[in-house]
Order: structure tokens, then C-alpha cells, then sequence
């Protein structure tokens, strides 16, 4: 039975439980991380063989944060939710979570073991973490590598061969850039799953009625999904990044059996009094996701419930509904449409969607 790879993906506090379960059934505990940027031989190799050092392997695999401050703000070149659905996507590896830290002691900590696992080209008085693990009795093990491919190789040598293109005045094809693709904007909490204050735990996620249908409707139509979100909460204190993401990774596991495609989710973590130019009403979030995913945003459209979702819409060039499933209140701000839902929005999107890309290009 083929595992959905989305499903793999844990919160490092669930990877805990999950391993304390594992324990239980008297089985064999394996841990290990890294960056895992532009998956090569030598990572399939190594996780094959740590997989073999234990019954259930857990792989932690560095945020984007960690990364940029091991290794520079050029890295990672594959961002940290795409690199963990790859690592994910590998049979012989059970769970995988993200974590910021640059060192393993607070992974450590929370999953406790039995096998703790480095390549071999780490000496055992490198690791930091090694009286950590076997204080409990853990072990740790250095696995001997069996090929010296590197990213940083890989990354050297895509340098090479374009700057000896460019010296020997070979061809190169002039393709035209794609235009940019109209999206679907779209606010988080009383959008698209019921307003929960502060939502921050997994099991509580619950899609509004038809919220599914209206999505997978945009999706048929050729529009980007991108979704913005204030998350004050973060900025707070109430709950942190991971359990944001936590959400989140429940929202895919219920567009699974789904034809949506959310193409991006851009948050932001600041409260009101940080005044951060990505918190709605500003345009921030929406400006850098038109960047990021090459996006019109005057054929767009800004779907939301609450009067900041109508305003950074309007600012930033976009046709505005407002859904009257959440607790957003009327203002002042008159949206462009009052949608039921996401069913009743779509169809207003599919029905000028025509019209406003007609006015655009004349």
C-alpha cells in the first residue's frame, strides 16, 4: 500500500509521541537529520543504510533559517516544505519534520532514540550531541559513506558548465518568459476552514462548507491559489511557527483526495503593534507571493472575509469578495462581490474572470 508522502510529515512534537509509541511496541528508534538540498545519490544511500540501523527511521530536515545560517543566504535552493515532501517521498524513511535549530540536542530530547545516526565523514568527537544520546543510553552511529557526491559539488559544477557555455559562445535557446497566470487570493481562518481564535491545533481545522468545491472550481479554471494570512498569535506568544504549520499540513491532508493545488502560503507572524508592512491591509505578502509565482494581479482576485482581506485586495490592484462564512464584519469597504461561500465566489470569479482580463489587455 503506496503511503501519501504529505502524511509522513509530522510537527516534531507528534514525531515524539510517535516514537514513544514505537518504543512501547519494542521497536528500534532511528534518528537523524540534515539539509537534504538537491537530493543526490549519496543522500539515498546514506538514509538507505540508516534505515537499516533501525524499525522506524525519523528524519529531521533543516528549515530555511537554519540553513541560510549554516551555509549563507544563497541556501537553501530548495525551500524546506518541497525538501521535506522529497525526503518524505522515500521509502525507506517512516517520519519527517522540520526544525530551526542548528544543532540536534532539542530533537534529541523530544524523540530520545535508541540509534542516533551522522555520515561517516563526521569524527565521533564532532558530535555535540553524543553524551546526550548515550546518557540514556542511546547509541550513536556513523554511517561509512559510499559515494562523495556533494550539493555543494553538484552546485560547483552547474557554475562550471554555465560559465564555459557562456566562454565558448554556445547556443543557448531564447525561449520567451510564460506571461504572468492569474490567481486566486485567499485569507486563511473563516475563508476556507471555520474561525477557531488563535487556531493552533491540527485536530481543530475544519473546512467551511463547499470551501473544498469552490477551491477545486478556481483550480479547473487555471487559477494560482495562494493563500494569505494574518497570524497575529505567532507574534503573541500563543502558539509558534510549527503549530502554524501544523494547520496548515492538516489543510493539505484534506485537499488530498482533491484536484486543488495551493500554490503558496505567505503569513504574516507580527501583531498590530509591530506595525510589519506584510500584515494585512498592507500589500507586503501579496506583492512578494506576485514575485515569487510570476502573478497578474490585475487579473486577480482577493477572496476574504474580513474588511483588512477587501483593502489589501483593492490596494493591490485586485477584484475583491468578501464571504460571509467568517466572523468578518461589514464596513465601510465595500468588496466587489458578497459570495455565500467559496462555491458562490468561484462562480462569480469563472463569470468576469473574462470580462476583467478583456478590459486589461485593451
Amino acid at each position: 500500500m503506496m503511503v501519501n508522502p504529505q502524511n509522513k510529515i509530522v510537527s516534531r512534537e507528534t514525531a515524539a509521541d510517535l516514537g514513544c509509541q514505537a518504543r512501547e511496541q519494542e521497536k528500534v528508534v532511528g534518528f537523524t537529520s540534515g539539509v537534504f538540498d538537491l537530493l543526490h545519490v549519496g543522500h539515498v544511500d546514506y538514509l538507505s543504510q540508516a534505515a537499516k540501523q533501525c524499525d522506524v527511521l525519523f528524519v529531521a530536515v533543516n528549515s530555511d533559517s537554519s540553513v541560510r545560517q549554516n551555509k549563507g543566504q544563497e541556501r537553501p535552493i530548495v525551500p524546506e516544505q518541497q525538501r521535506a515532501e522529497v525526503i518524505a517521498a522515500l521509502g525507506m524513511v517512516d517520519h519527517v519534520f522540520l526544525f530551526d535549530e542548528q544543532r540536534n540536542s532539542i530533537n534529541i530530547e523530544l524523540l530520545h532514540p535508541d540509534v542516533y545516526m551522522k555520515a561517516g565523514d563526521y569524527e565521533r568527537s564532532q558530535l555535540t550531541s553524543r553524551d546526550l544520546v548515550e546518557s540514556y543510553g542511546g547509541r550513536v552511529q556513523l554511517i561509512p559513506l559510499q559515494h562523495t557526491t556533494s550539493t555543494t559539488q553538484i552546485v560547483q559544477r552547474i557554475r562550471q558548465v554555465s560559465n564555459h557555455a557562456g566562454a565558448q559562445g554556445e547556443i543557448q535557446l531564447d525561449l520567451p518568459p510564460k506571461p504572468p497566470q492569474p490567481a486566486v487570493f485567499l485569507d486563511r481562518d473563516g475563508t476556507i476552514n471555520r474561525e477557531i481564535e488563535y487556531l493552533h491545533d491540527p485536530e481543530q481545522f475544519e473546512f467551511l462548507p463547499r470551501a473544498v468545491a469552490g477551491l477545486s472550481k478556481m483550480t479547473e479554471a487555471g487559477f494560482r491559489i495562494v493563500v494569505v494570512t494574518n497570524q497575529a498569535g505567532i507574534g503573541l506568544g500563543y502558539f509558534t511557527k510549527e503549530d502554524f504549520y501544523r494547520v496548515n499540513r492538516a489543510m493539505f491532508r484534506g485537499l488530498a483526495n482533491s484536484n486543488v493545488v495551493i500554490d503558496g502560503i505567505y503569513f504574516c507572524p507580527h501583531s498590530l503593534r509591530e506595525d510589519c508592512p506584510c500584515r494585512k491591509p498592507r500589500t507586503g505578502l501579496v506583492e512578494r507571493a506576485a514575485a515569487d509565482l510570476n502573478l497578474n494581479l490585475s487579473l486577480s482576485f482577493f477572496v476574504g472575509d474580513r474588511p483588512a482581506d477587501i483593502l489589501c485586495g483593492k490596494r493591490a490592484g485586485m477584484s475583491t469578495i468578501r464571504v460571509t462564512t467568517g466572523h468578518g464584519e461589514r464596513s465601510e469597504i465595500e468588496p466587489d462581490y458578497i459570495a455565500s461561500d467559496l462555491v458562490d465566489a468561484a462562480h462569480h470569479i469563472l463569470a468576469h474572470a473574462g470580462k476583467k482580463k478583456a478590459i486589461v489587455t485593451q
